[in-house]
């Protein structure tokens, strides 16, 4: 059962890291194609990617305190 936790916790991780540099490369790539979409923004143009990066910290911080808790609780058994 902790395998099938840590494999899942392990996709969470990967993906939500994934999921910051796509998105962060897009986000890029297009401010420098088409900048006339984010200047009538009134926030800048990285503004997403620092939200998509808070909540990828919030994800890894998550996973690696519960992987902690079941390494703990399987050397205390």
């Amino acid at each position: 059962m902790q395998k099938k936790i840590n494999t899942f916790l392990n996709i969470i991780m990967g993906s939500s890291v994934g999921v910051l540099l796509g998105h962060g490369l897009y986000v890029y790539w297009e401010y420098h194609k088409y900048p006339e979409l984010y200047e009538m923004q009134s926030a800048p143009w990285y503004t997403s990617i620092l939200i998509y990066g808070s909540v990828t910290i919030i994800l890894l911080t998550a996973a690696v305190l519960i992987k902690w808790l079941l390494r703990e609780r399987k050397n205390s058994l």
